[in-house]
């Protein structure tokens, strides 16, 4: 079954999606544009190319693990209030 995501989580997902493309056309463009001046040059600035795309990668993996703890924060904290409620109905 499909889960219900916000539109919060649709952002964050789409921009992972754009970061990642921008990993890939920044290390194209590097590797393209140094391979003739030979092939460890050409890897050494696709890897340097990428590494925009890549800060970016991490900083919006972190915003979604962020959103998916405080989904789980949400329902622990509503476990809590029902244990906590049984127990005060429990020692009345």
């Amino acid at each position: 079954m499909l889960k219900k995501r916000s539109i919060y989580e649709r952002l964050i997902s789409l921009l992972q999606g754009a970061s990642w493309a921008l990993v890939v056309v920044g290390a194209t463009t590097f590797f393209t544009t140094l391979y003739p001046f030979g092939l460890v040059t050409a890897l050494l600035g696709a890897f340097i190319g990428s590494l925009g795309g890549l800060f970016f990668v991490v900083l919006f993996e972190m915003a979604h693990q962020q959103s998916e703890k405080l989904v789980e924060i949400k329902k622990q904290t509503k476990l809590l209030e029902k244990i906590l409620e049984s127990q005060n109905k429990e020692n009345l």
